[in-house]
């Protein structure tokens, strides 16, 4: 049977930045993987920044969320069942921040796929600098999509990180909601930066499994937490930090909780920004069409789409 992993987190936590690591030490260890994109819309940019993973024992493939769960389950199903006869050992699951995680066991669960797959690991992410200061909706998000989790990994850790309080968040929170999930720091947690992950490290990622956890579900919409795209996005880097960092303090842009894309600057070159309330990070890369994603919660379209006007030939519709 092919294992099957699920790698969740909420918005901005890091899961493509840890996967691309994952997914190397799987090949070199001579699995034959596949990753599946799972995110908003047509254009799924994390996967532009996973195509160097590509080669003869690696392959990507993506299902196109936005338009409902049931939809979503379907392409899901229907993704899986194409890739059964493909060779593959191991396949990775990169759901969008915003996912509720049993849809991945429940899917599993339908025939033929019982037959061809099993569940190998859920390894939840959890950024080790915003995770604190998580609240209301965001903080539920959160607790459900760690639940089911064999292991954390925390990214985005410092010599200041303090692992022991972080843990102690993580279980309070289970408990709030009434999850009976629970993590132990010493035996449940990892927390280095992704680059310092030893072969150690991921054989025990590798072999972590999943809990089987309840909680009561709340039923927040999902449609509250919307995406907005921008299309062939140009302008200067520093007009882009700029304007991030002016949509995630500007409340009539509504909760404005992760910023990623492709963005072509004035000189031609192309560079990929990935933010968060706590910082805007942008580096160069090579990519394909320039898009720009906003993702928050109860977002003013109209009023951020005046912002970027000049800025792309394309705005949300």
């Amino acid at each position: 049977m092919i294992k099957i992993d699920l790698i969740t987190g909420f918005l901005g936590s890091g899961k493509t930045t840890f996967i691309k690591e994952y997914a190397k030490y799987l090949v070199e260890s001579g699995e034959k993987i596949a990753i599946i994109e799972n995110d908003y819309g047509a254009v799924n940019v994390d996967m532009v920044l996973l195509q160097d993973l590509l080669g003869e024992n690696c392959n990507l493939e993506m299902v196109v969320g936005g338009d409902g769960a049931e939809a979503h389950r379907r392409r899901f199903r229907t993704k899986l069942i194409s890739m059964g006869m493909s060779g593959y050992t191991r396949v990775i699951v990169e759901p969008s921040g915003i996912y509720d995680a049993d849809e991945f066991f429940d899917v599993l669960c339908d025939e033929p796929l019982d037959r061809w797959y099993e569940t190998g690991s859920v390894i939840g992410i959890v950024d080790a600098q915003s995770v604190q200061s998580l609240e209301g909706d965001e903080k539920y998000l959160f607790m459900s999509e760690i639940a089911w989790a064999g292991k954390l990994f925390l990214s985005k850790v410092s010599d200041l990180t303090d692992i022991s309080e972080i843990a102690g968040f993580i279980n309070a929170t289970m408990e709030e909601y009434g999850c009976s999930a629970r993590f132990d720091p010493d035996n449940d947690l990892i927390a280095k930066p992704v680059a310092e992950l030893t072969a150690g490290d991921f054989e025990s990622i590798q072999g972590a499994g999943y809990r089987k956890s309840s909680y009561v579900k709340l039923g927040i919409e999902d449609k509250r937490f919307s995406p907005l795209f921008y299309f062939d996005t140009r302008m200067p880097q520093e007009r882009l930090i700029e304007i991030s960092k002016g949509l995630f303090a500007d409340d009539k842009a509504g909760r404005v909780i992760r910023i990623k894309g492709l963005v072509e600057t004035e000189d031609g070159s192309q560079v990929e920004i990935n933010a968060t309330q706590k910082e805007v990070m942008t580096k160069p890369v090579v990519g394909s069409r320039n898009v720009l994603i906003i993702i928050g919660q109860d977002l003013d379209k109209e009023y951020i789409n005046d912002i970027l006007r000049d800025y792309c030939s394309t705005v949300s519709l």
